[in-house]
């Protein structure tokens, strides 16, 4: 029996010797310089028919046409597959420039049944493994906490890296925004998404691609993809033609899970961008004509009648002392529970529902049922009444939130963008009762409620700190401005990318929840004078970034005095472990 010693000497030998053949047979496998394509291509097929994966991909990136390029490689992956070489056959489509062929070939790679690894006995790889991990890049590799992998297969040996209410849309005049984009190109170094930063990029583009890679492998996208590195706002878009790379940036934190189960930044608290809620919108914002989206909350109509009729007898006699609570318990069973609608995505979304939850708790902070911050106060405690004066009549108060933007600011190449304000206001209506309980709409707003609503517009920062689900309605709103932009000025097409996972129709899947269908009626209660002041609350969510977006309100600069500084510092093709975040 050999000695353990003897056994690792044999082993070193050998892998020196696999070692020396395999490079031997990477310097053979290079054609001649006088090849034409067409004899390359065929050199090519030639290995691919032989099982020579390795040698065959190499030669196949020497080709100059990417569609050659893209067409082989996908060959390449399906003959992977179907000798039972999965994650080989994921790496080579993760090689494939064209989304589009990337996508059929991943298609392709799912519905091949798994094969046999190989008909014959496999070497012992393991001592090449050993020494190309000793020798190659060897910080890289997971075993020491890199994120490169290495595995034999029946080829060779596989090596895997992956691990609105207001429109002002003016150009740039400082060169600031262009300076900006330039400055925000992919850099090479990497560090941890968990690091805050003032100003963190994500290649919708790279992240689509890593995200179709891992479903493809049968793996859910990483809790980095799922709050797209810990990004919190978004404050430009950045095209870069040049690389294919369309970005979203704004400020990130380290996250962690926040009060109700909200992912938030560990510093900040501010809740992150999620993925769900991008392609959601996305989805929305490119499918069809309709770009705007929201929800309401509505009385029954028959509940109001029931109310004023409640109303009319019971003001026959005041109540006794000890009364009231009964009376309002009375009061509020006549009043039931309100509709929910939402209109524009699928209610059982995330996005959806973040809407309802935000406009919900914004009627509560409204009538008091939930505090407030400092400077925002309910609307019955706003109330204030003359000796001998009226209160205000039973009506029906509407407050819904829409979205606020100071400026879309575009760079005179329109390839930036920036979005500039408080992202969210609110706005306010009174509706008149009649006896039947049906709402008119006034189109006019009692000072009271107006007052509210500017509140609540104004402290909207401060309610974001203390009710998370505001914060997340925000995100949602810059989601949506950002993919109007997208679609408002083409910049898929900029850059060649074809949504083909995040798009409608991709296989993306979107997590979704039962939709919520009713809620109890939010009502406020309040004695002035002696008399009872009552409030009842409706309104919604809506979101409608057409306006901002509307081309002709863009100015251009003819003159392309940014043109020098946008190329002085272009993203590089080609990044270690192809990152689609950085800062």
């Amino acid at each position: 029996m050999a000695t353990a010693r003897s056994r690792r000497k044999n082993r070193t030998k050998w892998s020196r010797s696999a070692w020396i053949g395999l490079v031997l047979g990477l310097l053979l496998a290079v054609p001649s310089g006088g090849a034409s394509p067409a004899d390359e291509e065929a050199s090519i097929r030639a290995r691919l028919d032989a099982g020579e994966f390795a040698p065959a991909i190499a030669a196949i990136r020497r080709l100059p046409r990417i569609d050659q390029r893209d067409a082989l490689l996908s060959q390449v992956a399906a003959a992977q597959a179907r000798a039972g070489a999965r994650d080989a056959s994921l790496n080579t489509a993760s090689q494939i420039d064209g989304d589009r062929a990337r996508a059929d070939a991943l298609s392709r790679i799912a519905n091949q049944p798994p094969g046999a690894r190989g008909g014959g006995s496999m070497a012992d790889f393991d001592s090449l493994i050993e020494l190309i991990q000793n020798t190659v890049a060897t910080e890289t590799w997971q075993d020491v906490g890199g994120a490169a992998t290495i595995e034999p297969f029946e080829a060779g040996v596989y090596v895997d890296p992956q691990g609105v209410l207001r429109r002002v849309a003016r150009e740039d005049p400082t060169g600031d925004l262009a300076a900006l984009r330039d400055a925000s190109a992919p850099k090479g170094r990497r560090q941890s998404a968990r690091q805050p930063s003032p100003l963190r990029k994500v290649s919708l583009t790279r992240l689509e691609k890593q995200v179709q890679l891992r479903l493809a492998a049968g793996r859910m996208p990483t809790e980095e993809m799922q709050v797209l590195a810990g990004l919190e706002r978004v404050r430009y878009v950045l095209v870069y033609p040049e690389t294919g790379d369309l970005v979203l940036a704004g400020p990130a934190d380290d996250w962690t899970l926040g009060p109700e189960g909200r992912i938030v930044g560990r510093r900040t608290g501010r809740p992150a961008v999620r993925l769900d809620d991008l392609v959601v919108v996305l989805r929305h914002a490119t499918a069809g004509p309709e770009r705007s989206f929201g929800c309401s909350i509505n009385p029954r109509q028959e509940a109001l009648a029931r109310v004023q009729e409640f109303l009319r007898q019971s003001s026959q006699r005041p109540l006794r002392p000890g009364e009231r609570p009964a009376w309002l318990g009375r009061l509020r069973a006549q009043l039931g529970q309100q509709d929910i609608e939402v209109d524009g995505l699928d209610p059982r979304t995330r996005a959806a529902r973040v809407m309802v939850e935000a406009d919900y708790r914004m009627k509560l902070v409204g009538m008091g049922l939930e505090e407030g911050v400092p400077g925002v106060v309910s609307y019955l405690d706003l109330i204030e009444v003359a000796p001998g004066q009226a209160p205000p009549p039973l009506g029906v108060l509407r407050w819904w939130f829409t979205l606020s933007y100071d400026a879309v600011l575009a760079a005179p190449d329109r390839r930036a963008f920036a979005l500039r304000g408080r992202g969210v206001r609110v706005m306010s209506e009174n509706e008149r009762l009649t006896a039947e309980g049906k709402r008119v709409h006034t189109g006019q707003s009692e000072q009271w409620n107006r007052r509210f609503a500017a509140s609540f517009t104004e402290h909207f920062d401060a309610l974001c700190e203390k009710y998370p689900v505001y914060g997340e309605l925000r995100n949602v709103f810059d989601l949506a401005l950002a993919c109007a932009l997208v679609r408002e000025e083409g910049l898929a097409g900029k850059v060649a990318w074809h949504m083909t996972c995040f798009g409608e129709g991709g296989e993306y899947p979107v997590g979704l929840a039962p939709a919520p269908r009713t809620v109890e009626t939010v009502i406020g209660h309040r004695v002035v004078q002696q008399k009872h002041v009552f409030a009842g609350v409706s309104g919604g969510v809506r979101a409608d970034p057409t306006a901002l977006v509307a081309r002709q309100a863009v100015a251009v600069d003819t003159q392309g005095l940014l043109d020098n500084e946008r190329s002085a510092a272009l993203p590089k093709r080609q990044l270690s472990g192809e990152p689609w975040w950085w800062d």
